[in-house]
């Protein structure tokens, strides 16, 4: 039976059915569990919503009698679910260390960028496209992610001037990969949406190069002539081989929005493709944390929050699924703890999302640098816990990549 407790009230062993409120409020996207880990229930306390929704029939009740105060009557209506598709429930391969997939992962993103780059050239002088040809790239794509996202898509994030339109096709392919198995789609589904992940950005290749790669902020004639891709691309794979019509979705419709505001048909939510709506997170995201000649990328976790404040822009149950394939603290994000020491998110626990391994490296009470310390918060009898998002734009810190990525490991992902 549900019932709406205060959030206070909730203790471990618990069945969270929902936080009363829409999720965008609040930096809790994962619902729908039982509370086992001390560190979420700790974030449960310090989220911000007063109320929630629990289910006595699979966990324990309130203990009203002890706590003197009595759930509250289930008036109105609990959430609804908040993703389309229910994780599949199949049994996954053992999770690769982080380490050993970043090696794997560095390899399949200097393989995929000289991929794209081959297929931007052959776009530009007006070859008909290959797509079929892509299928292997996006295999090692996927058996990297299914090993451990973590590793490949933290790594594509990170782009020079030069590679950044190759390269974010392949963060896309990746991302993409991620949210379908978040998803719940199977291995054909999953390999499907990196392909069309892969290939969104091609009209990107018919672009004017002054326009695409200039080092400032476009005019209104120069992003009229931007907005012209998604069509140019549509067209350019209609023209060749092995096209799907998954992938002919989302390159023509990876701009438009739920609120019917995008382009290049102003299209009102119910009538965007759902790979479109997943393609729409992913661009995104990619986009906005990744550095531009014009602008800094924004840190993982502020996009996040930024993100989820467009309203009208997402598909909120496609976004919460795609939150909950990254984490609520993406790998790279800076983050402040309890004790009041900096750090960086360096890898991700998949069952315990507010609780990932950071790698500390300043006390805000010294105001100093200290020693770079790794800690894994999911770990028992840990003390410390994450309190905020941190912004670098305050602190103008150097070398936050270096504390989660050898630096040869990235020269490697970037050659051809």
């Amino acid at each position: 039976m549900l019932k709406k407790i205060p959030v206070s009230q909730v203790r471990l062993g618990m069945y969270l059915h929902g936080l009363e409120g829409s999720w965008l409020q609040h930096s809790f996207w994962k619902t729908r569990f039982v509370v086992k880990d001390p560190a979420v229930l700790r974030q449960l306390h310090s989220c911000g919503v007063a109320e929630c929704w629990i289910d006595d029939a699979l966990g324990p009740a309130p203990e009203s009698a002890s706590s003197g105060a009595a759930a509250a009557p289930a008036t109105g209506q609990p959430p609804p679910a908040s993703a389309p598709f229910q994780p599949a429930q199949t049994a996954q391969p053992a999770r690769a260390e982080q380490a050993a997939e970043l090696e794997r992962a560095a390899a399949v993103c200097g393989r995929a960028r000289h991929k794209v780059m081959a297929l931007f050239n052959e776009a530009r002088m007006g070859r008909a496209l290959d797509v079929e040809s892509c299928l292997p790239l996006v295999q090692e794509v996927s058996d990297s992610v299914l090993r451990n996202p973590d590793a490949l898509i933290s790594l594509a994030r990170l782009k020079t001037q030069d590679d950044y339109s190759f390269m974010h096709s392949v963060a896309t392919c990746a991302l993409m990969v991620s949210l379908a198995r978040q998803l719940g789609m199977d291995d054909d589904a999953c390999r499907a949406a990196g392909l069309a992940g892969l290939m969104h950005d091609i009209g990107k290749a018919l672009m004017p190069l002054e326009v695409l790669n200039k080092p400032g902020r476009l005019t209104e004639a120069e992003f009229a002539v931007m907005r012209t891709h998604p069509q140019r691309g549509h067209e350019l794979l209609l023209e060749g081989r092995g096209t799907t019509a998954q992938t002919l979705d989302v390159v023509l419709h990876h701009h438009e929005k739920i609120d019917g505001q995008g382009y290049p048909h102003r299209l009102p939510g119910a009538d965007i493709p759902l790979l479109a709506r997943m393609g729409s997170v992913c661009d995104v995201y990619d986009a906005i944390t990744s550095n531009r000649p014009y602008k800094t990328g924004w840190d993982p976790a502020k996009s996040l929050a930024r993100m989820a404040s467009w309203k009208g822009h997402f598909d909120e149950a496609v976004f919460a699924a795609f939150v909950r394939s990254l984490g609520i603290y993406p790998t790279g994000s800076l983050v402040r703890m309890a004790s009041g020491r900096l750090g960086v998110v360096v890898e991700q626990n998949p069952t315990a999302l507010v609780a990932p391994v950071v790698r500390l490296f300043y006390s805000t009470k010294s105001q100093l640098r200290i020693p770079p310390e790794r800690l894994d918060l999911s770990c028992p009898g840990c003390s410390d816990r994450i309190v905020g998002r941190e912004s670098n734009d305050e602190h103008g810190f150097g070398g936050l990549d270096d504390l989660w990525l050898d630096p040869e490991l990235l020269r490697r992902s970037r050659a051809s």
